[in-house]
């Protein structure tokens, strides 16, 4: 079952405070790892992005079907995994 967006974004800030924190120190990472650090928090940072554009065009009225066909899925995943 894919996580929730709620779940996510609370990934993103765990990913963020240790970025910013002595637990990640970049110079004890391989390449690889560094790399998929870096990846993990900037997919996070494009949830919350989605998610805000996602609240943003459901509160000028756009139906939910529109929001899914926007980003590539059904009408109802789109609901089921951005709706409050």
């Amino acid at each position: 079952m894919p996580r929730t967006v709620d779940e996510i974004l609370a990934h993103a800030e765990e990913l963020a405070d240790r970025f910013e924190s002595d637990d990640f120190d970049a110079d004890m990472m391989t390449p690889a790892e560094y790399e998929l650090a870096c990846a993990a928090r900037e997919r996070a940072a494009v949830e919350v992005r989605v998610r805000n554009a996602v609240t943003a065009l459901r509160g000028t009225g756009v139906p939910w079907a529109r929001v899914g066909e926007l980003i590539g899925t059904s009408g109802e995943a789109a609901r089921q995994r951005y709706s409050a």
